[in-house]
């Protein structure tokens, strides 16, 4: 079992888009006992909130429930418990480098990478502060990171 934990600031908007395609992608493709997915923010400032009712809007018109999900802050159990643990963007890694035991810091890395050719950038922008657009834009990156991040899962099985 590979245990991916995406990370962003609040969680409410990239980390739990990440997560909910990659629970869809994870349970089409039959990958349930091969991969767990969780989601978390550097910051808890909406601990125990729905993702960000337009975060739930794009992702509904794909097809991706997300209403289940809640924020939560990354806490020190989770550089443990998580095999991978991907950040948004590089200031996310940051803080995730400065808080992470030593040993477990070769777990950290950024989620776009895994996007492979198809990756648009490497990191995701944040779309709270800008127009729908920016909500379609972080599914779209997210789609293609997750496809990329679960081939290299199965490929290590």
């Amino acid at each position: 079992m590979t245990r991916i934990l995406f990370v962003c600031t609040g969680n409410i908007c990239r980390s739990p888009t990440a997560e909910g395609v990659a629970r869809h992608f994870i349970e089409t493709a039959g990958l349930s006992e091969l991969v767990e997915v969780d989601s978390a923010g550097t910051h808890g400032y909406h601990a125990g909130e729905a993702p960000d009712p337009r975060t739930q809007k794009a992702a509904k018109l794909r097809g991706y429930d997300l209403s289940a999900l809640r924020a939560r802050k990354l806490e020190a159990r989770d550089f443990q418990e998580f095999d991978l643990l991907l950040a948004m963007d590089r200031g996310h890694l940051e803080i995730m480098q400065r808080q992470c035991p030593e040993v477990y810091r070769p777990r950290l890395g950024l989620f776009m990478p895994y996007a492979g050719p198809e990756r648009l950038d490497d990191e995701v922008p944040d779309p709270y502060y800008g127009g729908p657009r920016g909500f379609d834009v972080v599914l779209d990156m997210c789609e293609h990171g997750v496809r990329g991040l679960l081939e290299a899962v199965v490929a290590r099985a």
